[in-house]
């Protein structure tokens, strides 16, 4: 069933109102705060209808009302406008952006910061799904013999490196021989194409004894294939507990438990993204509000999240997680604005 015009009038300034004072809303604080001409009895009797469709509740201690899952999410669907942010906000967040920015997991972490920084929430930025992307650079530096440090740049402008063993007594001119043969015969290959055997026929110019070769090519193989290895960056838990939504000890203790196992965090941003494209829809972002997300300790939260590009085939996600209680509008601006300049500031660096 449809609300009325002054059903959504009700419901939205009951949010708004909840959302600045985290306190149950009434009759008499509405006609104080708004411009509502009809009397506090009417409002109570709309009140009591839209209580009696789902989208608002009444906590046993009090006789006012806050909103349901069913009230945000009409609130977000059907109430709100999604303003741009302030010449001011958009500067400070670019500024925390731009800091010392040289590669994209240098970027997406601090996107990551400054938008928990903007929304005094959680926030989280996941790497770019590199199924797609293409192998640009192989670099191996020797450390101390024994030890060398393989990095890996992706078309996708992602770095990735990793210490590994290598045998003692190999030199460093022998192990830039074998990346130098590695990367003029590899550079350009889908990653999801590159085997142990396609990088082992490409080092046989490097002129290396095999037993020696195999050991150094295999340390370099599972480099590259763990740069397709999906990371999650989570930014501000502590911002959450300072917040009164979280002021009971369980609640806290759920939501940080959930929160501390990113990989799970991540799958779930993966079914919400996959379940969006299954339905054909393809929004500028996605909202899970309370019992929405399938994730046990979220239930008080709602889950905010976007797609930033990198190219035409490869993305990855940014968003927040905070209390249902939030300003939905503000906070969706912040995220798109940073999706802006995320996807400006890869394409910099991809040029």
């Amino acid at each position: 069933m449809a609300l009325d015009d002054r059903k959504k009038q009700v419901l939205k300034a009951i949010v708004d109102d909840y959302v600045s004072t985290y306190e149950p809303v009434g009759s008499k604080s509405l006609i104080e705060r708004h411009d509502f001409t009809v009397s506090s009895a009417t409002l109570r009797n709309e009140m009591a209808e839209l209580e009696r469709m789902g989208f608002l509740e009444k906590p046993h201690t009090s006789a006012g009302r806050i909103p349901s899952d069913k009230g945000y999410r009409e609130y977000v669907d059907t109430l709100i406008s999604v303003d741009n942010l302030t010449e001011e906000e958009k500067e400070e967040i670019s500024a925390r952006i731009d800091d010392s920015i040289d590669d994209v997991t240098s970027v997406l972490r601090n996107a990551t910061n400054a938008l928990s920084e903007a929304t005094g929430f959680v926030s989280l930025a996941m790497s770019p799904r590199l199924q797609d992307s293409y192998l640009t650079q192989l670099k191996m530096l020797m450390i101390e013999p024994g030890k060398a440090l393989v990095v890996v740049v992706l078309s996708a402008g992602v770095v990735k490196d990793k210490v590994v063993r290598i045998p003692n007594f190999l030199t460093g001119e022998q192990i830039n021989r074998i990346s130098d043969a590695v990367e003029r015969k590899l550079s350009g290959k889908p990653l999801d194409e590159i085997t142990f055997i396609t990088l082992a026929t490409s080092a046989k110019d490097a002129e290396i004894p095999e037993s020696l070769l195999n050991q150094v090519l295999y340390e370099a193989y599972t480099t590259i294939k763990q740069a397709d290895k999906l990371d999650v960056y989570l930014e501000g838990e502590h911002r959450m507990l300072q917040l009164p939504d979280f002021s009971e000890m369980g609640r806290a203790r759920d939501l940080l438990g959930t929160l501390s196992h990113d990989g799970m965090v991540a799958g779930y941003v993966n079914e919400m993204e996959a379940s969006e494209r299954v339905s054909g829809k393809d929004p500028s972002y996605m909202v899970r509000i309370g019992q929405e997300i399938t994730l046990e300790g979220l239930e008080d939260c709602s889950f905010i999240t976007t797609t930033y590009k990198v190219g035409d085939t490869i993305s990855g996600n940014i968003g927040i997680i905070g209390p249902k209680r939030m300003d939905y509008s503000k906070v969706i601006s912040q995220i798109n604005f940073v999706r802006k300049k995320l996807n400006e500031d890869i394409k910099r660096l991809n040029e």
